[in-house]
C-alpha cells in the first residue's frame, strides 16, 4: 500500500519532470514517475524527435532511468498529462510498465484540474498482458 506522501511524492517528480519534456512537435509535455521496491523514486519526461517514431514517452524514460540505476522491480507509477482531464499510458508504456510491476498501481493525473484523477494498476489498464512466462515454454 502506498502513503499519500509517497504519492504527494511521486506526483511532484512527475510534475516537475513534466516541465523538461521535449515536445517541439505536439506540445504535448507529460511527467512520470516510478518507485523502486526501496522508496527511490525516478522521473522520466516524454523526448519527441521529428522521426516520429524515434518518441519515446514519460513512462517508459522512467522505466529506463530506474533499470539504469539497477532497479528492475516497481511498486508505483504516476503520470501527469497537459490536459484538464486525466491521461492514461498509452499501450506500449501499459506493457513496458506490466514487465516491472506486473500488479502496481498507478496514478493518472491531469495537469490542469489537480482534482481529475484516476486511480488503477496495471491488470486493469492491461488485462492479459504478454509476459516473459510465455518466452520460456
Amino acid at each position: 500500500m502506498i502513503d499519500d506522501a509517497t504519492w504527494a511524492a511521486l506526483e511532484r517528480a512527475a510534475r516537475d519532470v513534466q516541465q523538461r519534456a521535449w515536445a517541439p512537435y505536439s506540445q504535448f509535455r507529460v511527467g512520470a514517475a516510478v518507485l523502486t521496491e526501496d522508496g527511490q523514486i525516478f522521473a522520466g519526461c516524454n523526448v519527441e524527435n521529428a522521426s516520429y517514431g524515434a518518441t519515446i514517452c514519460a513512462e517508459r524514460t522512467a522505466v529506463g532511468s530506474a533499470v539504469a540505476a539497477g532497479h528492475t522491480r516497481l511498486v508505483a507509477c504516476v503520470v501527469v498529462g497537459p490536459l484538464a482531464d486525466a491521461i492514461t499510458p498509452c499501450g506500449i508504456c501499459r506493457q513496458v510498465l506490466s514487465e516491472f510491476g506486473p500488479d502496481m498501481p498507478v496514478r493518472c493525473v491531469a495537469e490542469l484540474d489537480l482534482n481529475a484523477r484516476l486511480d488503477t494498476t496495471i491488470p486493469e489498464l492491461l488485462p492479459g498482458a504478454f509476459s516473459g512466462v510465455y518466452l520460456r515454454r
